[in-house]
């Protein structure tokens, strides 16, 4: 087959993906095909041609019903999972000025236990056995937050004779029952919104809610609420550290709130797990740097101040119950070899301090 030939159907792209171990599979008006392998997009045929206006709308025929295809020409954009031989993918399609463009998130179906993942389980497990509470996950697009959520909540359903409901958009991995009883209610297909979706998850009785996203003031209000009163609730947030991540929190609320909303995050919060995938110093894959904030008397005091600026000191001296800072674990990433000095001061939050860490 010449690299010049556009497929005729977007699960072939999508196989080919899955072949080479790629994250993401991009089908875009006047871009070759393309795709993400170990962070970096490139062309998946280097002397491919742009695909043409007409390609990408032949390709998105080819896998969407009438009803998605009808809500794409009248929204503009739709996210779903899409799935195929026995495969799930997060699509997204979009119109954009040249025409339309397409994007595969690959799901790797099979749940990863905790222990795989190189988190720091000692410090990680104990959060999940609490009865109530808030438990964040957070980072950029793309690393790795959908997967350590999955690993977790498949530990709590082995773990716990609980009911655990989860709130998703869209469904991405599929959770057998295990200890616990599982719901898992997908945004857009069984329910309108997150927010919607929470205020009827609380008359539903559960003991653990995973919600897939916390991205505006109603879903992080109701989170908090259903924190408070008695539910353990695990999310996630497009934050890059802990500070960020509570500012974050506290900032989509009205200011006349905030003394309020600080009181409430510092008494329900029980930790925040922030990570990013780097690009290996071989180059041949990617290896997890993360920040873990755990809640003690002194973190608690930070956010109820409203001093998050400070909770970075607060957790070098909180290495006792697990904390590390984002820095902390870049630096440890280069001490042992696995990562490149450019990156690690790339990613990290105090450049100052870091390049100092590299003259020393």
């Amino acid at each position: 087959m010449s690299a010049h030939t556009v497929l005729d159907h977007v699960d072939q792209y999508l196989k080919l993906g899955r072949e080479y171990g790629c994250s993401d599979i991009h089908l875009a008006t006047s871009f070759p095909p393309a795709w993400r392998r170990f962070g970096q997009l490139s062309p998946i045929w280097d002397d491919h041609d742009p695909l043409s206006r007409e390609d990408a709308e032949r390709l998105a025929r080819s896998f969407l019903s009438d009803v998605e295809w009808n809500r794409l020409q009248e929204k503009g954009d739709i996210d779903f999972a899409y799935q195929s031989d026995n495969q799930r993918y997060r699509a997204s399609v979009v119109k954009q000025r040249l025409g339309l463009d397409m994007v595969f998130r690959i799901i790797d179906t099979k749940i990863r236990a905790l222990e795989s993942l190189g988190l720091p389980l000692e410090h990680l497990i104990p959060l999940t056995r609490y009865q109530n509470g808030l438990v964040l996950v957070t980072g950029s697009v793309g690393s790795g937050k959908s997967t350590t959520l999955a690993a977790l909540i498949d530990f709590i359903n082995k773990d716990r004779e609980d009911h655990i409901l989860t709130l998703e958009d869209p469904i991405e991995y599929v959770f057998e029952s295990s200890g616990c009883h599982v719901n898992q209610r997908e945004v857009h297909t069984h329910t309108e919104s997150f927010g919607k979706a929470l205020r009827g998850a609380l008359r539903e009785d559960p003991d653990v809610i995973m919600v897939g996203e916390m991205r505006d003031l109603e879903t992080i209000q109701l989170a908090l609420t259903a924190a408070e009163t008695g539910h353990l609730v695990l999310g996630t947030l497009h934050t890059g550290n802990a500070p960020r991540t509570l500012d974050r929190v506290l900032d989509v609320f009205p200011t006349d709130q905030r003394d309020q909303i600080r009181i409430m995050v510092s008494e329900s919060l029980r930790g925040i797990l922030s990570q990013q995938l780097v690009p290996t110093a071989s180059g041949d894959g990617r290896v997890l740097a993360l920040e873990l904030l755990v809640n003690t008397p002194a973190v608690s005091n930070c956010i109820r101040e409203g001093k998050t600026f400070m909770l970075p000191g607060v957790m070098q001296t909180g290495k006792n119950v697990g904390m590390i800072t984002m820095d902390e674990s870049l630096r440890n990433l280069y001490i042992n070899g696995s990562i490149s000095a450019e990156e690690a001061l790339f990613r990290s939050d105090d450049k100052a301090q870091m390049k100092a860490f590299f003259q020393s």
